[in-house]
């Protein structure tokens, strides 16, 4: 059941300004922030086009610029930030834990910033904002909008270290078995950690100038320790995606190992394969010669022929394959 109404709206709360938040409804959303030291957070579904009046809501009575507006409900956009005179617009990428979510989605989130307002809209879902809500159910909530954009962007960066911590460990985990288990087992992991890894760079990479960005507003509800804060989530950011370099970078020489392995194999498999020609092939041709049907054929008087044959091609052909063997150095 969606946890949204028919006008895309998630929820909507109140803050103080001394660390207190109180749901409110549409009725307080259209009356508009009050004046004070609390400003209001607004969270929308995004909804498709025609779906819900949510649009209409953002162009025509949040007073938020028509431009702006667009760039929150845009289909497909990076992370960025972009700041105006009265406000800013941050775009960020969080990973979904929630259940039946893959490892390399990562979700927009859109935000505009004011001095008495958030107002943001997500694609999906996303494990971060739903803590972040049972932390403001508990009575832990944000003094200003830039401690609420800092607390925010540092749970969206905890759970990118959850998922690159494993993707890290899946490679040391392929590293170890790239010697000693089957290749065709392997090709399929080291293909998927390679695909995760460069998926998930595409938007962390980017993130880091957006959160730098942000820091670098100059407003008053943008205090020096959320400014260390958000430069600390950016600086995180960047690790990951040194972290997501290193996994890919990994997963190429992985793959190059396995190609090396395959082609060792494949060499060992053929040079067998001319042992046994180079032996065979010359006592294909004596027994072949001996076994026509024209007279003159040396033994076929004989009762004893066909063993002397046989025991004559039995050595020549232990000899060859001993010479060749040591010429190889497999014994």
């Amino acid at each position: 059941m969606p946890d949204y109404d028919n006008e895309g709206l998630v929820a909507a709360w109140v803050f103080d300004g001394m660390g207190r938040a109180q749901r409110i409804g549409w009725k307080e959303i259209r009356q508009g922030p009050m004046p004070g030291a609390g400003f209001q957070w607004v969270h929308f579904q995004q909804l498709d086009r025609g779906q819900g009046d949510k649009e209409s809501w953002l162009t025509h009575e949040s007073g938020i610029d028509p431009a702006i507006a667009d760039s929150m409900v845009a289909a497909e956009t990076r992370p960025r930030c972009s700041l105006f005179e009265h406000g800013a617009f941050l775009n960020l990428r969080g990973i979904n834990l929630m259940p039946y979510s893959l490892p390399d989605e990562m979700h927009s989130i859109r935000f505009w910033v004011e001095p008495n307002r958030v107002v943001s809209v997500r694609q999906r879902s996303l494990s971060a904002v739903a803590d972040f809500e049972d932390a403001l159910a508990r009575g832990r909530a944000p003094h200003t909008p830039g401690e609420f954009i800092a607390d925010l962007s540092m749970r969206l960066v905890d759970r990118m270290d959850t998922v690159i911590t494993a993707l890290a460990e899946d490679a040391d985990e392929l590293e170890e078995l790239v010697l000693n288990a089957t290749l065709s087992n392997l090709s399929a992991k080291v293909s998927e950690v390679r695909r995760v890894a460069i998926l998930l760079r595409r938007y962390i990479a980017p993130q880091r100038e957006a959160l730098n960005h942000f820091s670098l507003e100059d407003a008053e509800w943008l205090s020096q320790r959320d400014r260390n804060r958000l430069r600390e989530a950016a600086d995180r950011v960047t690790r990951f995606a040194e972290e997501l370099d290193s996994v890919r970078d990994r997963a190429a020489v992985i793959y190059d190992q396995m190609v090396e392995r395959r082609a060792e194999q494949m060499n060992r498999s053929m040079l067998i394969l001319a042992v046994v020609t180079v032996v065979f092939a010359p006592l294909t041709l004596a027994t072949g010669l001996m076994g026509m049907n024209v007279g003159g054929i040396p033994g076929s008087d004989d009762p004893s022929g066909f063993w002397t044959v046989t025991l004559l091609a039995t050595a020549a052909g232990l000899a060859m394959a001993a010479v060749l063997f040591r010429w190889a150095r497999w014994i």
